[in-house]
């Protein structure tokens, strides 16, 4: 599997996003639309950045009982993007039925992935605030290990567990990495970060870079510089 960088479009309406795009001439950079930007703009933005040629990952990190995640996933299989996800704590059986709700009629679908952790959650935040009290690694091993099991493609996980994840359970079980920064940027909010050349050495299969793209002076050459150092 080739690796990609997929620019988080953190931006809150669809001219933002586009005036970004619009720097871009030569590259289609792969790109993530989450719920900020989703939510303020529907389903459309989703299909106008498609008809630009951009591979999209849709990050609405679904979790609910079931039956609803089925018939949410029925309504987004038909957006054409390329990636979306859950979330892992959702539960065996609600992964199974966000498959179910994802595959179109012919059998194909977007690839799914289930959320481990997020990479603002620290190990002692996790523990004093969620109660849970085995190690991090542990615990993204296995919620993993239940995506897996449940059928999906992979997880999102920070870079510093991609090890553990590919140790466990393959190579082809993909790694979708946030928690990545230059080493001469701010860590921002994030709590485990690697820069995009450790993602690299530590097996990720892509990495997920915003603001070090979105809020640099020059996007598309910190874009550049990112798939130098993470691609090669």
């Amino acid at each position: 599997m080739g690796k990609d960088v997929i620019i988080a479009c953190d931006f809150s309406t669809a001219g933002q996003t586009f005036e970004f795009l619009d720097r871009f001439k030569t590259e289609k950079p792969f790109v993530k639309i989450g719920m900020e930007l989703y939510y303020a703009e529907g389903p459309a933005i989703i299909r106008a950045i498609r008809e630009r040629g951009h591979k999209i990952f849709l990050d609405l990190k679904l979790c609910d009982i079931p039956n609803t995640v089925k018939k949410a996933m029925a309504v987004l299989r038909d957006l054409d993007v390329d990636m979306t996800n859950v979330h892992a704590f959702g539960t065996i059986d609600m992964m199974r039925a966000a498959i179910e709700g994802l595959t179109r009629p012919d059998g194909s679908r977007p690839m799914l992935i289930a959320v481990t952790q997020l990479t603002s959650t620290s190990e002692e935040r996790m523990r004093d605030e969620l109660l849970i009290e085995r190690p991090l690694p542990e615990v993204v091993a296995k919620y993993a290990l239940n995506a897996k099991n449940a059928g999906l493609d992979g997880v999102v996980c920070s870079p510093l567990e991609s090890p553990v994840v590919h140790e466990s359970l393959g190579s082809d079980f993909v790694t979708v990495t946030p928690g990545v920064r230059f080493a001469d940027s701010q860590k921002g909010d994030q709590a485990r970060v690697t820069t995009p050349q450790r993602a690299r050495e530590l097996g990720s299969d892509y990495i997920v870079v915003g603001r070090p793209i979105t809020a640099a002076e020059d996007p598309v050459a910190a874009y550049q510089r990112c798939v130098r150092e993470f691609v090669g």
